[in-house]
């Protein structure tokens, strides 16, 4: 009998990462290829040009690589076969984390223009 049960859990564990099929690799694959070209494009292209202050391109970076890092984390780490508890617990430490890099980002601003040059 659990040589049945483990042999069932077995194959729909299997059934699960099976969901991440090669076509949804280079389907992941492109959207994080999408993302690094449109990166290119800003450092080289508008900051320079002056169609995007420095200021937005800071913030406009740090989203693209927080949504890399989305799409690596959720279908080459496969959390997004885990459960919906490790879930919700990993996507509020990701929250907080982008809440401090926003602080820092403003905080590092204001002591720049601020604070006299010694």
């Amino acid at each position: 009998m659990s040589q049945h049960t483990e042999h069932t859990h077995d194959e729909h564990a299997h059934g699960e990462h099976a969901a991440l099929s090669k076509k949804k690799i280079w389907q992941v694959f492109g959207i994080l290829l999408a993302i690094t070209v449109i990166e290119f494009i800003i450092a080289l292209w508008a900051i320079p040009g002056k169609h995007m202050t420095q200021h937005i391109g800071n913030y406009v970076y740090i989203a693209l690589t927080l949504l890399k890092a989305f799409y690596i984390v959720a279908y080459f780490m496969h959390l997004k076969f885990e459960k919906v508890g490790l879930q919700v617990c990993l996507s509020v430490v990701f929250i907080f984390i982008f809440y401090f890099i926003v602080l820092m980002l403003i905080e590092g601003g204001y002591l720049h223009l601020h604070m006299p040059l010694v």
